[in-house]
C-alpha cells in the first residue's frame, strides 16, 4: 500500500527574530513523527514560510503544534511587513503528496481549523479545497483587509470566520486570525531556452500561462491595450490552465528562461506544461534546452511523466519505479544545468532516506537473503518465501508483457502489453511488500513473550497480545495468497496472447505463483491453530482452503496452453 504523506507549508508573521522562528520549528518538530524539510524567513515581508511532511495525523498534530507556538510568541499588534498577513500563523495549506486525496486533506484542514478555534480561541477562516462557501476558495477573499479589517470582519455575518466567531477582543488583536485549507502541490520550474533574450522568453511564458496576455489594437505588440467598461484590460487567455509563468535571463546560467508556477498538477501537470513550452517555443523559432524544477517535487509528478513519454514512444510503462523517473529526467533535460538527483529532489524518496530503519529482506542481494533464510533465525521463513516466490512469479509475466509490447510486427498491440505489464508490476510490489510484512508479523508474536506475566492482569493483557499477534500472522499469509492468486491472471494472458518464444517463461511464473499460495496456506493453517476464537479461525481456514484449490485449477489452465504451445 502506498504510503500515506501529506506536507503542510504554514506561514508565520515574523522573519526578523531568530529565536521566535527556532522556537516555533522546535514545537513543529517536538512531536517526532514530521521532517522538516525547508526553513525560509523573510526579513523584508518579516514573514517565515515552513515546509514539513509526514503522515496525515502527524502533519496535522505538528501544524496545530506550531499554531500554538506562534500565538504564545507573536503578537500581531506590533508586526509591520511587505507581505498581505491577517495573524500569527497567516496560512496554513494541507497538501495532498501521496496516498491520500485532496478531498481528504480538506476534511483533515478543517477540523485542524475547528480545533484551533476551539483550543486556542484564534478564529479561522476555511480556503481553497477546505472552503466551506465558492468565494472563500480564494485566500485574498480570506484576508481582505489583513489583519486591520479584523475588527469590523469579525461584527459582521459575511466577515465572521469559519469557527471561533467572537466579538474582536485583546486575544484576537494579539493572535490575529488564521487561515486553513487544502490545495494540490505547487511546482515552481523554469524551462530553459536557446535565447538570451527575455522579451522572447516572455512571449513563450504569455502564450501558454492561464492569464494570458493583453489584447491591442492593431499591432499585437506595441498596440493600444484593449480595455473593458470597467477599465480592466481584457486579456487573450493562455494555453495551460493552473499556471503562472514569466520569462526572465539568468545571468549565471547565460540563458532565458520560462519561470513557471504549476498551482494544480492534477489540472495541468508537469510533462503537459514542458511539452506546450516546447510548442510554443518552436512556434517562435526557439527550443526548450533543459528543465530546471526549483525546491521538491512529488514522485507522482515524474512517474506520470516517464509514463507519458514512454507512451507518446508507443513503449511499455509497466517497467521498474526508477527506470520510469530516468525516463522522465532524460525526457525534460532536468539535469540540463546540474545533475538532477532524485533521491534529493523527490518528497517520498528524502522520507525514505531519513526513516530508513533495519535494511528490508527486499534490499538484500539474492544470495544474502538465502543466507539469512539458512542461518539460525526462524525468520524469514516460509511466509516470506512464499510472498517472494509470488513476486517472482509476477515479475515472470510482467517481462512476458514487456518483452511482447515492442515485439516486431507487434507494434499496433503496444498498449494491451503495456497495460498487463503495469498490472503485473502492482501485483510484484504488493507481494515484496508481504516479503518483509510476513517476517514483521512473526517478530510480533515473538515479542509477546518477553511480556511481563507475574500478575493476573499481566498474564491477561499477555494472552490478549498474543491472540492478535497471531490473528495478525494468520492474516498476512492470507493476503500472500490472494495477492498471488493475482499472478495467474498475469501468466495466464501472456501464455495465450504473448511473445510465442517466452510462453515457459510465463509457464514458469505459472509455478511459482502455485508455489506462494500453496505455502502461504500452510502458514495460515499453522497460525489459525492458535487462534482461541475457532469461529474466526474456521472462516480463514475456509477461505484459504477455497484459495488454494482455485490455485490448482488456474495452474493447469496455464500449463495447459504452455505445454500446447511448445509441443506446436
Amino acid at each position: 500500500m502506498e504510503k500515506r504523506i501529506v506536507e503542510c507549508v504554514p506561514n508565520f508573521s515574523e522573519g526578523r527574530d531568530r529565536e521566535v522562528i527556532e522556537r516555533i520549528v522546535e514545537a513543529i518538530k517536538g512531536s517526532g513523527e514530521v521532517r522538516v524539510l525547508d526553513v525560509d524567513p523573510g526579513e523584508a515581508t518579516n514573514r517565515t514560510v515552513v515546509t514539513f511532511v509526514g503522515e496525515p495525523e502527524a502533519v496535522v498534530e505538528a501544524a496545530f503544534r506550531g499554531v500554538a507556538r506562534a500565538a504564545e510568541l507573536i503578537d500581531m499588534r506590533r508586526h509591520k511587513g511587505a507581505h498581505p498577513r491577517m495573524g500569527a500563523t497567516d496560512v496554513l495549506p494541507l497538501i495532498p503528496i501521496s496516498g491520500i486525496t485532496l478531498e481528504e486533506c480538506a476534511a483533515l484542514a478543517r477540523r485542524l481549523a475547528r480545533r484551533i478555534a476551539d483550543r486556542l480561541a484564534i478564529p479561522t477562516y476555511c480556503y481553497e479545497a477546505a472552503a466551506f462557501t465558492p468565494e472563500r476558495k480564494n485566500l485574498a477573499v480570506c484576508r481582505a483587509g489583513e489583519y486591520e479589517a479584523l475588527p469590523e470582519k469579525l461584527a459582521s455575518a459575511d466577515g465572521a470566520p469559519d469557527f471561533g466567531a467572537r466579538p474582536y477582543d485583546e486575544g484576537v488583536a494579539r493572535t490575529g486570525a488564521t487561515v486553513v485549507g487544502a490545495r494540490d502541490f505547487l511546482i515552481a520550474v523554469n524551462f530553459n531556452l536557446n535565447t538570451t533574450s527575455t522579451r522572447r522568453a516572455n512571449a513563450v511564458a504569455f502564450d501558454v500561462r492561464e492569464k494570458g496576455r493583453p489584447r491591442r489594437e492593431g499591432n499585437p505588440i506595441v498596440g493600444k491595450i484593449v480595455k473593458d467598461a470597467d477599465g480592466r484590460p481584457v486579456m487573450i487567455p493562455g494555453t495551460l490552465k493552473a499556471c503562472k509563468a514569466i520569462g526572465w535571463y539568468i545571468d549565471e546560467y547565460g540563458i532565458a528562461q520560462v519561470s513557471m508556477n504549476l498551482t494544480d498538477i492534477s489540472v495541468t501537470p508537469l510533462h503537459a506544461a514542458f511539452d506546450e513550452v516546447c510548442r510554443a517555443a518552436a512556434a517562435r523559432g526557439l527550443r526548450v534546452t533543459g528543465t530546471e524544477i526549483v525546491g521538491l517535487v512529488p514522485k507522482r509528478a515524474l512517474l506520470d511523466a516517464g509514463r507519458h513519454f514512454l507512451h507518446k514512444q508507443h513503449r511499455s510503462s509497466g517497467i521498474a519505479e526508477s527506470e520510469i523517473v530516468r525516463m522522465a529526467i532524460r525526457s525534460m533535460g532536468l539535469d540540463d544545468l546540474r545533475p538532477f538527483v532524485a533521491e534529493e529532489k523527490v518528497i517520498e524518496y528524502l522520507l525514505e532516506k531519513e526513516s530508513a530503519a533495519a535494511p528490508k529482506l527486499v534490499d538484500m542481494t539474492c544470495r544474502g537473503f538465502a543466507d539469512e533464510t539458512a542461518s539460525e533465525s526462524p525468520a524469514p521463513g516460509g511466509g516470506s518465501i512464499s510472498a517472494y516466490m509470488g513476486a517472482l512469479g509476477a515479475a515472470l509475466g510482467t517481462m512476458v508483457a514487456n518483452l511482447s509490447s515492442h515485439k516486431a510486427g507487434w507494434d499496433e498491440r503496444w498498449e494491451f502489453f503495456s497495460e498487463w505489464a503495469e498490472r503485473g508490476q502492482r501485483v510484484m510490489q504488493e507481494l515484496l511488500a508481504l516479503v518483509d510484512e510476513d517476517t514483521a508479523a512473526f517478530n510480533g508474536i515473538m515479542a509477546v513473550f518477553s511480556m511481563p506475566k507475574s500478575t493476573d492482569e499481566e498474564k491477561a493483557l499477555r494472552a490478549e497480545a498474543m491472540q492478535r499477534a497471531t490473528l495478525y500472522a494468520t492474516q498476512v499469509p492470507l493476503r500472500t495468497m490472494k495477492s498471488a492468486m493475482k499472478v495467474f491472471d498475469v501468466v495466464e494472458a501472456m501464455a495465450c496472447q504473448g511473445n510465442p518464444n517466452s510462453v515457459s517463461d510465463a509457464g514458469v511464473g505459472a509455478l511459482a505463483a502455485r508455489s506462494a499460495v500453496m505455502g502461504a496456506w500452510l502458514n495460515v493453517k499453522i497460525n489459525a491453530a492458535g487462534l482461541e476464537d475457532r469461529a474466526a479461525a474456521d472462516r480463514l481456514l475456509d477461505e484459504a482452503a477455497a484459495l488454494a484449490e482455485a490455485c490448482r485449477m488456474r495452474e493447469a489452465a496455464v500449463l495447459a496452453v504452455v505445454d500446447e504451445k511448445i509441443g506446436a
